[in-house]
């Protein structure tokens, strides 16, 4: 539920060093691994921690786990094992509407939603509609009716009744408005949902296509798993599954200003765009485009968070990256687990290091 993604980005800062450490996984790891054992870090499925190019910790465990909300019992979890993303799947969007946009595929941030869906004519004629900019979409402030505060197994959680709907696209730009666009920001996969269809729009390709060739191909990702909605869609809202190290793949890349193996996957402009903040949501987070940033006071923390205690955080300027799975989906206590490995393992070893 979004009220627990919220609480999740909260996490602290560590300080710049310019040295070059060497490091072992292996201390950090058994200390992950005591902490499970002790009952310390519930429903953890695995969590690598990255600092400075040096994997200084990477742990799996056997647990219970689903496959976008169906059981497939306990899995022994591993480098090579799929895992529901969840909603961090709307960060990984919002970095390919920004690939799209350099390519000229998608409109920009200034440009009216509704202009971009000429079908639900209809809709574009109502007051107030055409207010609503991409840039709204981006950063969820479309002031549509939008309630994901029920648990995702409750149709009436506007994610799954947009996933139960005949069309979703008009159900999501049906529905009422409730703020000026701008003035407030509300939790949406249905934003999330309106990007990817105007990148598959845009491009001609379905949206894991076009992922496959202008991400996960140059990353070096080759595991990955889109599910689709009941229209056959891929969810832009949650149905990515990655392997563990590919979604650290992923928080290198943003780590590295968009760069990946000496080529440039993301656009450094784009990046910046994505990762200013553009609302404050409570005392701990704001939210930029899809991505929620850190309010720590210090530099930049990008975080992307998921259902059941996925967890991606990045620092770039000390090139921490830090990723967990795990399986407490619909926990309203889940994000815990996912926090606890960044404050309380990744970023004291880190603080370790720097001062050695």
């Amino acid at each position: 539920m979004f009220t627990d993604f919220i609480r999740s980005a909260l996490v602290g800062t560590i300080v710049t060093c310019t040295s070059v450490l060497a490091a072992s996984s292996e201390p950090l790891s058994d200390d992950i691994h005591m902490a499970f054992e002790e009952g310390q870090l519930p429903g953890l499925h695995g969590a690598i921690v990255d600092f400075k190019d040096q994997r200084i910790a990477e742990v799996y465990f056997k647990g219970e786990d689903q496959r976008w909300g169906e059981p497939i019992g306990v899995i022994e979890h591993g480098p090579e094992t799929l895992h529901d993303l969840r909603s961090v799947t709307k960060s990984v969007v919002g970095l390919l509407y920004g690939i799209a946009l350099s390519e000229g595929k998608v409109p920009g941030p200034d440009e009216p939603l509704y202009a971009q869906f000429p079908q639900y004519a209809d809709l574009a004629a109502e007051p107030g509609r055409d207010r609503i900019l991409i840039r709204h979409v981006l950063s969820m402030q479309m002031g549509l009716e939008w309630d994901e505060s029920l648990p995702y197994s409750d149709p009436r959680n506007s994610e799954i009744a947009m996933e139960r709907a005949a069309d979703r696209y008009r159900f999501i730009l049906d529905r009422p408005i409730r703020n000026a666009p701008g003035e407030t920001w509300t939790y949406s996969g249905g934003a999330t949902a309106l990007l990817g269809k105007l990148i598959e729009d845009g491009t001609g390709m379905s949206l894991d296509d076009y992922a496959r060739a202008v991400l996960f191909d140059p990353l070096g990702i080759d595991q990955f798993e889109w599910i689709a909605g009941a229209d056959g869609r891929p969810s832009a809202a949650s149905g990515l599954r990655l392997t563990l190290p590919g979604l650290v793949k992923i928080g290198q890349m943003v780590a590295q200003n968009g760069a990946f193996d000496g080529h440039q996957v993301v656009s450094t402009n784009w990046l910046d765009q994505m990762l200013l903040a553009r609302v404050t949501i409570d005392q701990w987070s704001k939210y930029g485009y899809h991505w929620y940033l850190a309010e720590t006071g210090g530099p930049l923390v990008a975080i992307a968070v998921g259902n059941g205690g996925q967890r991606l955080t990045v620092q770039p300027n000390v090139g921490l990256v830090v990723a967990s799975f795990a399986g407490l989906y619909n926990d309203p206590e889940s994000w815990r687990t996912s926090l606890k490995i960044v404050l309380e393992f990744a970023v004291p070893e880190a603080k370790r290091l720097i001062a050695q």
